[in-house]
């Protein structure tokens, strides 16, 4: 079992406490969720068994079932089974937000002129830690993907995900996990205002000369340049999602 993030070699099964209200597996969740915000618990500790926890919340199995599928569901848990299993804590990944953000993209009453906004103050905001941080590794990879756009480009193979790939590679050279899990928790909406500016204008040459442009601002260390491509390029899907629109 791992230690906690405080170095305290405590049990885990000491910091529960029994519930006694409606629901009481989501209250379940909201206690192994305050304990991780808290340090008590990291990712790599394996929570008590179920016998363990049914006896410390004062419950039955199957309530406890139901918290870890709601857990491992929210990509906080996983679940090993054999002699070695059990529920493990989780960082939750940034596909799994990014999965959870498009869901409610969907669902929700949002244009793709609202996302290509949001992307808009987003994107360009980050600009500046880009210029400043981006390594040569960060910059092989950038211009790796340009050239990879190129040729899908001619062979009439382009995909949308090929240039969400590339914004959000371009948020990863600020080497920020918060701004990095953002960008790609946005990965899905991003999506949604590629493919509806792309749908009748496939992106073409224009497109990737942008994404290589701005990859040599970026290495030329030219924030203001970076900064007017990437306006440009922007400012390119928002013509297109408002005229769809």
């Amino acid at each position: 079992m791992g230690t906690t993030r405080s170095g305290s070699s405590a049990d885990p099964a000491e910091l529960f406490s029994p519930v006694n209200v409606d629901r009481v597996s989501q209250v379940i969740v909201d206690q192994v969720k305050l304990l991780i915000r808290d340090g008590q618990l990291s990712p790599g500790d394996r929570l008590p068994s179920e016998r363990e926890l049914c006896q410390r919340f004062g419950v039955s199995r199957v309530t406890v079932r139901e918290a870890l599928r709601v857990l491992e569901a929210s990509g906080l848990v996983t679940i090993k089974v054999g002699s070695h299993g059990g529920a493990f804590l989780t960082s939750p990944s940034a596909e799994r937000l990014g999965a959870g953000l498009a869901d409610l993209i969907s669902l929700a009453p949002l244009t793709a002129a609202n996302v290509t906004e949001a992307r808009t103050i987003v994107e360009l905001g980050i600009l500046p830690l880009v210029v400043e941080r981006a390594t040569e590794e960060d910059i092989d990879g950038l211009l790796a993907m340009v050239e990879e756009s190129r040729q899908a480009v001619e062979k009439g193979e382009y995909a949308v995900e090929m240039s969400a790939a590339f914004h959000t590679r371009v948020a990863a050279c600020t080497h920020n996990p918060a701004i990095e899990m953002l960008v790609q928790s946005f990965h899905g909406p991003l999506l949604m205002s590629l493919q509806e500016s792309h749908v009748d204008a496939p992106m073409g040459h224009q497109g990737t000369d942008e994404h290589r442009a701005l990859t040599y601002a970026i290495k030329d260390r030219d924030p203001a340049a970076a900064r007017e491509i990437m306006t440009r390029h922007l400012e390119r899907t928002a013509r297109r999602v408002r005229r769809d629109g």
